[in-house]
């Protein structure tokens, strides 16, 4: 047979004959911008011959500080296209941490978002020797020291590009980790990978995007690829659509109207202040289908919620080290019949990819049975899974085993239909008096009071228990309960060895660039809050 690379050039080429007259359509200021993909297919071109005017070829890395908006995503096909690697830079990471990614990739050129240049500025004092070029992304009369702009660089440039032909198995993209802890670790994806998780993730028993699909990613491209949304949207034909830095639920909202998206994708929090904002307002968006919701652990109350407004709510899982999807909560044959069943599942993470191999481990690393009750460490490999980090040996030494099973950190049941369960995170279980208490299930129990708006459940050091319980919540909007009134609620619900000795009362919970509660930072403010009394 034909032996062709899985190429991300594939991807574009198949979509720029198959689906020339599709749309890009993005934010841009006060304005929103629309180019058919033959239109976008000219600007990529275009930004080719700029990148090699900029010295930029096969291998060199190639940063972007962007919001989700259709220069970014030219990004994502220019860059990979000429075999250089794009590295989509988290702009919520402190100031040290861009400076250390954006030195350990060594990038030689990085591409801001207008409204970004002063959000770089400290990253960029903290290395001000480095030597790379700065492109500027859109309208801005702040500019940094050097730097080009991006449509000036465009307009004197060819609409057509003789893209190359070069392994499948190259580098195409660069992602960092969120950095919960340490400094974050870098995850090299390949041509190859890239392709194989975009088909994985467009099947039906998946995301199941079509070409009648009208698309609108929520989750940055800055954060894995945005989940693959862009290459398997490509590939299939669908409008995509981008909101730019307009991520409110208002702006949000009269986007999903406007541009008639029919499938989103993002965290939790975003869905909460959606769905409040729907109910405020009470009012249903008809034409979207369904959203694909990760990051972190959708509770329950939040799935039951978007589906009384009409909205399919897809849990998925999945890691940076993954591309990122490994798991995607669709229904199976076997629980047509089964209510209850249909009902658990459903608040499950899912059933696996066909790329994704798994494997539940104990502590001594033998596997535990897929039954639905045993708990163990999630490992994972596959055709879309990594093998190793970026120009770290400890980091990969850690996470890696040399046969490629990846160690997730997480905590885990399966059941015999193959629906995954996340019950937490290795470091996030809470060990008090001999028993072991899973954060996330109290998370999910709490966010399901009609007056707690977000809960982020940590362990704090306990003189007897060794551990016991802590819960920081934000309230809903005209809610003013106390700790014994949250206390009590949770008693009726769960044992009292379960129930957090605690409630802190925040208006906002520590989170990471990516929306993960900060639990590390919880701890550390919190340690001694039993010790003292």
């Amino acid at each position: 047979m034909s032996e062709q690379p899985l190429a991300i050039r594939a991807i574009f080429e198949h979509a720029m004959r198959a689906h020339a007259h599709k749309y890009i359509i993005s934010r841009d200021g006060d304005a929103v911008v629309r180019f058919t993909y033959a239109q976008f297919g000219r600007r990529v071109a275009q930004l080719a011959h700029a990148l090699r005017k900029l010295g930029i070829g096969p291998g060199d890395r190639v940063a972007s500080f962007a919001w989700n908006g259709h220069r970014h995503l030219e990004l994502y096909f220019a860059v990979p296209m000429i075999g250089a690697v794009l590295h989509t830079v988290n702009i919520r990471l402190f100031p040290d941490q861009v400076a250390f990614v954006l030195d350990h990739a060594g990038d030689r050129a990085v591409f801001v978002d207008a409204s970004l240049v002063k959000a770089i500025k400290p990253a960029i004092a903290l290395n001000p020797d480095a030597e790379r070029a700065f492109v500027v992304m859109g309208e801005t009369s702040e500019l940094l020291a050097g730097s080009s702009r991006y449509e000036e660089l465009l307009a004197a440039e060819p609409d057509t590009y003789d893209w190359p032909e070069f392994d499948e198995r190259s580098a195409a993209l660069l992602c960092y980790t969120s950095a919960t802890t340490g400094d974050p670790k870098g995850v090299l994806y390949s041509h190859r990978s890239t392709y194989i998780h975009a088909l994985s993730i467009g099947l039906t028993d998946a995301m199941g995007i079509g070409e009648r699909d009208r698309v609108l990613p929520v989750v940055p491209l800055f954060h894995v690829n945005a989940w693959g949304t862009p290459f398997v949207s490509l590939m299939v034909g669908a409008d995509f659509i981008m909101p730019m830095e307009r991520l409110d639920p208002a702006g949000l909202v009269e986007l999903l109207e406007s541009e008639r998206v029919t499938v989103s994708a993002g965290v939790p929090t975003i869905w909460m202040a959606v769905r409040d904002l729907l109910r405020a307002r009470n009012t249903r968006l008809p034409l979207l289908r369904k959203v694909i919701i990760g990051g972190s652990a959708m509770p329950p109350s939040l799935m039951d919620d978007l589906e009384e407004l009409g909205i399919r709510a897809i849990h998925a899982w999945g890691m940076t080290e993954m591309s990122p999807v490994g798991t995607l909560n669709v229904d199976s044959s076997a629980a047509d019949d089964k209510p209850e069943l249909r009902r658990k599942e459903r608040y499950t993470q899912g059933r696996f990819s066909p790329i994704v191999s798994w494997r539940l481990v104990d502590e001594s690393g033998n596997d535990v049975p897929a039954d639905g009750t045993s708990r163990g460490e999630l490992l994972v490999r596959g055709y879309a899974v990594a093998r190793e980090y970026y120009r770290n040996d400890a980091a990969t030494a850690a996470g890696f085993e040399p046969d490629g099973w990846f160690h997730t950190g997480d905590v885990a049941t399966i059941d015999p239909y193959g629906y995954l369960e996340i019950v937490d995170r290795v470091k996030d279980f809470i060990k008090s008096g001999g028993e072991w208490i899973s954060s996330v299930e109290v998370e999910n129990l709490l966010m399901g009071h009609p007056g707690v708006k977000e809960a982020a459940v940590f362990g704090v050091a306990h003189p007897k228990w060794q551990e016991r319980p802590v819960a920081a919540v934000v309230l809903r909007e005209g809610h003013d309960l106390d700790e014994e009134a949250i206390r009590g609620w949770l008693l009726e619900r769960l044992a009292k060895w379960q129930t957090p000795d605690r409630i802190l009362f925040m208006t906002v919970i520590p989170r990471t660039g990516v929306g993960k509660f900060l639990k590390r930072e919880l701890r550390a403010q919190n340690e001694r809050l039993f010790a003292e009394g």
